[in-house]
């Protein structure tokens, strides 16, 4: 009898154990980009530790994003200026192997062109990133490294690459002409042109496709694009200019960083209004929800940190240390 309670007790003792390690292995890690140390650092999200920190082998990396199956991630090389500005002209796009912790592959864009930012289509698997001084998006197959084709955005400066779930839209945000590409992702060509502002930054899409957001980079503002009839339907009313902004799962809320105030603005997209404000670190830059929605990471630039926001209650969970300029953020589920 004792025996067999012994065996009953360990066995369950066993299984629980089995149970917490599957879970600590598929929670996944956060990735950041830090732009004054060019690496990449991998973070336990639970426990806020640094994993490791992968030397980018480039000046400078600001954006990155993780494969479907969490174990690449690709960082394109932008140059050491900021948009815009004069300075160097990124060539390349560096392919990391995040189980290794090191640079195993490159893509060469064939000449200055300030890539920035990546993203994966959502059904074809083919990685699409801004190259801006070209006006267009490259598509690279991620299996061969090799690109594919091009998609004209028709305007100087587009920074930012948001694209739809269903995987038939893309939008560039254009920062100097302060517009919006609207972009044919299936014929690989430019659908229209969305006057914004003098200037416009960051650029993100609602889980239903409907809405599209970006800010107005001369006054506090956030622009809400219908997506039917590609022109801005609101405008909302922000502490400070926004910067990256990220929706909830659920479609109610946009979590948006607001730089000049040090803030995350939280909208209520049913009433177009911040509903809610989180005091963060210096120089908030861009957003990034967990995949179960229960947090939002924010890169504090020239604080070195990323904050953690828990989505039910709008406060900040744990600071947590990162490199010197941390910009991009991405999540990977493989690592």
């Amino acid at each position: 009898m004792s025996i067999l309670k012994l065996t009953t007790r360990t066995a369950a003792s066993l299984a629980a154990t089995v149970c917490l390690l599957s879970m600590s292995a598929t929670a996944g890690s956060l990735l950041v980009t830090n732009k004054g140390d060019h690496t990449l650092t991998i973070i336990d999200p639970a426990s806020g530790r640094q994993i490791a920190n992968i030397d980018e082998q480039g000046v400078t990396g600001h954006e990155l994003i993780a494969s479907p199956d969490g174990k690449t991630a690709y960082v394109p090389i932008y140059g050491n200026s900021g948009v815009g500005k004069p300075g160097t002209d990124g060539t390349h796009m560096v392919v990391i192997d995040l189980e290794k912790h090191e640079v195993t592959g490159s893509v060469d864009f064939g000449g200055g062109v300030r890539p920035h930012c990546p993203m994966f289509g959502p059904k074809d698997g083919l990685l699409y990133v801004t190259t801006e001084l070209r006006k267009t998006i490259t598509i690279i197959d991620p299996k061969t490294l090799k690109i594919v084709g091009t998609i004209p955005t028709g305007q100087p400066e587009s920074h930012m690459l948001a694209i739809s779930h269903d995987g038939t839209r893309g939008y560039t945000a254009n920062v100097g002409p302060g517009t919006v590409s609207v972009l044919d992702m299936v014929h690989r060509k430019t659908l229209r042109i969305i006057p914004i502002s003098k200037e416009t930054q960051r650029i993100s899409v609602s889980p239903d496709d409907k809405l599209v957001f970006t800010s107005d980079q001369r006054a506090p503002r956030l622009a809400v694009i219908d997506a039917k009839t590609m022109k801005v339907a609101h405008w909302v009313a922000l502490p400070g200019t926004g910067y990256g902004s990220a929706p909830t799962q659920d479609g109610r809320w946009l979590v948006l960083a607001v730089p000049p105030a040090n803030v995350v603005a939280v909208v209520d997209l049913k009433t177009m209004k911040v509903a809610h404000t989180v005091a963060v670190p210096k120089a908030p830059q861009e957003v990034l929800l967990s995949p179960d929605g229960k947090t939002a990471y924010v890169s504090c630039d020239s604080s070195h940190t990323v904050a953690a926001i828990s989505t039910s209650d709008w406060k900040v969970e744990k600071l947590i240390p990162a490199g010197r300029g941390v910009d991009g953020l991405a999540w990977s589920n493989g690592i």
